[in-house]
């Protein structure tokens, strides 16, 4: 999708916006040592699209350093949710970035280590002073070095230092949950240097990346704001003839697809191993295409050109049905909503009639080249994670063990029957740093089975833990079929005579298991021992979270004015058809 409006209409249509409108918020601040004219614009527009209401502070031109270090700072009285610093490799070395070999290589050592000091020290200082994710820009590596052919043949040269400059700093935040490094140097590489650099812009207002890829600037910086808000997608919906092979299996054949060595059939295979690649990575795979499913179940099993089987499809709706209401079904079937889903479909007319019918979903548009289908793919921002859990992992297979529970549910004639021969076994944890970035994921993520929909960063769930009176916990799930993973989380105020609890939640891929009510179970028990008299819960009713409407009726919690109330003298009902370990 490397294609953009120009930053002039970015800036036009950013005067016509009412954030007031938008239910979703974001604080950005923007930090930078150069001119970066129109990227906060831009970022407005590219949030309003996804509704997202947005306010920003952008620094003055080259305050960083005074924005960062000085506690008392606008940028630090704004409070931000997000903030971007963005680089240039120039303002960083100074007049070494001009004259590298004035100096020995023992020195250029020597700058490289105070340079990455002081961005150590600037990153130390923000954490201190803010709560806000930041996303600090790499550096990028010029093509142009005064020791020409010889560059490559020098001890630690001009290259050296800034791609030791850019090793030090991902080193440097690694393991910090809430600091992020951008890629500028990829972004470069990406545009080409002499494309996003122009020397004219550049002498008349300090400008180091032109207006026309500003716009491109602001589509990958959106690929964090997309996962703080919970916005990215979880599966990709794909269509098969002419999408997923060449031809049409109905009447070219199984031998007559196009999945070979040939150029059109080379394009169709590299598209499915980068498919396969982001079903490693957790994103989920599913099939909605017209077509005799016999035939088409055949290519998928046995192919030998096929790179995704049928395991790696979590849904396949196979058949002559409408695509919307396939679409719909899928997203039923595995218990997501429509705004989860990317479309790919070949035909415009589908496309078209999807962004019509079901304007959830991001149908994406197929160039008639089926060799770009690879870079459209490879260009989208929907399935960035600020931190990956073994869950996100796991989600593909766990999504195909999901189809065996379905097929186990469909020969039994009841739901006891069905639950009984789960095994299900319900492991509950106390919140550690194993866990903290999956219980933080799942605040931000879960909608349907969420009571309060309170949304947690990890910065906010590792304040709880250290807090003595508050618990933070949460379940994992395995079956006969597998392990569900860390499905639910819980926090809990611990008051002497009322437990309150803050938040309960449940993922989507375990409800109508009674998993909810062994977890509630385990924390009004949890509550009698430690003395406590009553625990006090509350519904915030949203316009997703209707499947927890009448768990805490349904468990036996009374309705009091704006709460419900458990008395502990009463009897704490278990579900006796699935076993709890407490860790």
């Amino acid at each position: 999708m490397e294609t953009e409006r120009k930053l002039s209409e970015y800036i036009s249509l950013s005067k016509k916006i009412d954030d007031s409108k938008l239910e979703r918020k974001i604080k950005v601040g923007i930090l930078s040592n150069f001119t970066l004219n129109g990227l906060d614009e831009t970022l407005h527009v590219k949030c309003s699209e996804i509704d997202i209401g947005y306010r920003s502070y952008a620094a003055g031109y080259n305050q960083f350093n005074q924005e960062i270090l000085d506690s008392n700072s606008n940028l630090y009285k704004f409070s931000p949710d997000i903030t971007f610093l963005i680089m240039d490799i120039r303002s960083l070395l100074g007049k070494i970035f001009y004259y590298p070999y004035s100096i020995s290589s023992s020195e250029r050592k020597q700058i490289v280590e105070k340079k990455i000091n002081e961005l150590k020290n600037l990153i130390v200082q923000f954490k201190k002073n803010s709560n806000s994710k930041l996303i600090i820009s790499n550096f990028s590596v010029p093509s142009y070095s005064s020791n020409g052919l010889i560059e490559t043949k020098t001890e630690f040269g001009f290259h050296d230092m800034i791609r030791e400059i850019n090793k030090q700093l991902s080193e440097i935040v690694r393991n910090e949950s809430s600091v992020y490094v951008y890629d500028f140097n990829q972004f470069i590489s990406r545009f080409g240097e002499s494309n996003v650099f122009k020397y004219k812009q550049f002498f008349i207002g300090d400008i180091r990346i032109t207006f026309d890829y500003i716009p491109f600037l602001a589509y990958d910086f959106m690929g964090y704001v997309k996962p703080m808000l919970s916005l990215n997608r979880k599966c990709i919906v794909l269509d098969l003839d002419d999408t997923l092979w060449g031809g049409i299996v109905g009447e070219d054949g199984f031998d007559g697809i196009k999945l070979d060595q040939t150029s059109i059939g080379s394009a169709y295979v590299e598209f499915q191993k980068y498919l396969l690649s982001l079903w490693q990575h957790g994103v989920i795979l599913a099939i909605n295409s017209k077509n005799n499913f016999e035939d088409a179940i055949k290519v998928i099993k046995e192919h030998p050109g096929m790179v995704l089987r049928e395991e790696n499809f979590a849904s396949m709706q196979i058949n002559w049905n409408d695509k919307a209401q396939n679409l719909k079904t899928i997203s039923k079937n595995l218990n997501i909503g429509l705004d989860s889903i990317v479309y790919f479909d070949d035909d415009p007319i589908n496309q078209e009639r999807i962004k019509q019918e079901l304007p959830e979903v991001l149908t994406v548009k197929l160039p008639a080249d089926p060799s770009e289908y690879v870079n459209i793919l490879k260009s989208l921002n929907d399935f960035n994670v600020l931190q990956q859990t073994e869950e996100d992992l796991n989600r593909g297979k766990m999504y195909t063990q999901q189809l065996q529970r379905k097929e186990l549910e469909k020969s039994v004639t009841n739901l006891d029957d069905f639950l009984k021969q789960l095994d299900i076994k319900v492991v509950i944890k106390e919140a550690n740093q194993f866990t903290i970035p999956r219980i933080s994921q799942l605040t931000l993520k879960t909608n349907q089975f969420n009571l309060t929909t309170k949304r947690y960063q990890e910065e906010d769930i590792i304040k709880y833990c250290r807090n003595p009176n508050m618990k933070v916990g949460c379940a994992q799930i395995e079956d006969k079929f597998g392990d569900n993973g860390i499905t639910n989380a819980f926090i809990i105020e611990k008051n002497p005579d009322v437990w309150v609890i803050d938040t309960f939640l449940l993922s989507c891929r375990v409800m109508g298991r009674g998993v909810e009510d062994a977890i509630i179970s385990h924390i009004l028990k949890d509550a009698k021992n430690h003395g406590a008299k009553k625990v006090k819960a509350f519904f915030i009713p949203t316009k997703k979270n209707k499947p927890a409407e009448a768990f805490l009726s349904n468990f036996g919690f009374k309705k009091e004015k704006d709460y419900w109330m458990y008395n502990l003298n009463n009897p704490i009902k278990t579900p006796n058809h699935l076993n709890t370990e407490v860790e």
